[in-house]
């Protein structure tokens, strides 16, 4: 693999993100905002903890399938952004495996996860191993009772859609959702890491 993951990850650290009045920050194609991780992680909380029992998958769907169409589009904007092609594009060599490699890498360079690909079967599996991500603070709730890194999720199954799924469509009507992401290990729920495996919805 060409992919030099500690080189992209300290590039990619040095880019300075900066929001607007309204604490929006219109990179790559889409708004990203400022608001810290305790912010999200609370809000999840409270959704997935004022249903009863038999909505919480319900709600966690929600919540997974919202990261899901965010990490599509953002993962898009990224990846085709002059900050992907500069640093990372130069590296490729297999695409679109190379260009998973490179996302992740950002997305471990802006403190989203340290995660990385662990298994790439490409077109059907992808495994990423994450090792610290804003969700594993769910702890301080609590220990959970299940896995919960919601956001990782969808951000993986969306990864793959960009990778695997067709073109990238900015309506949203086809090419996303074609993968799903289970979650089978998580620090929230007391695991020495969060393991995210990606194959065919």
């Amino acid at each position: 693999m060409a992919i030099n993951r500690k080189k992209i990850i300290e590039e990619m650290s040095k880019v300075k993100v900066v929001g607007n009045d309204q604490g929006m920050i219109p990179a790559f194609g889409v708004y990203v905002q400022q608001l810290p991780g305790d912010f999200w992680n609370g809000f999840a909380q409270r959704m997935v903890n004022s249903v009863p029992a038999d909505l919480i998958g319900v709600v966690e769907n929600l919540l997974i399938n919202a990261a899901h169409e965010c990490g599509y589009h953002t993962g898009y904007g990224i990846i085709t952004s002059d900050e992907f092609k500069t640093v990372v594009s130069p590296m490729i060599e297999n695409e679109p495996e190379d260009v998973l490699h490179g996302a992740f890498a950002i997305f471990t360079a802006w403190g989203w996860a340290k995660s990385e690909i662990v298994e790439l079967v490409p077109g059907e599996k992808m495994v990423v191993r994450a090792y610290d991500y804003y969700e594993s603070d769910l702890m301080q709730y609590g220990m959970c009772l299940r896995p919960s890194a919601y956001m990782i999720r969808g951000i993986c199954g969306a990864f793959m859609d960009l990778a695997y799924g067709g073109a990238y469509d900015p309506k949203g009507e086809s090419g996303i959702y074609t993968f799903k992401c289970d979650q089978t290990k998580g620090i929230e729920v007391g695991n020495d890491y969060g393991e995210f495996v990606v194959t065919k919805a």
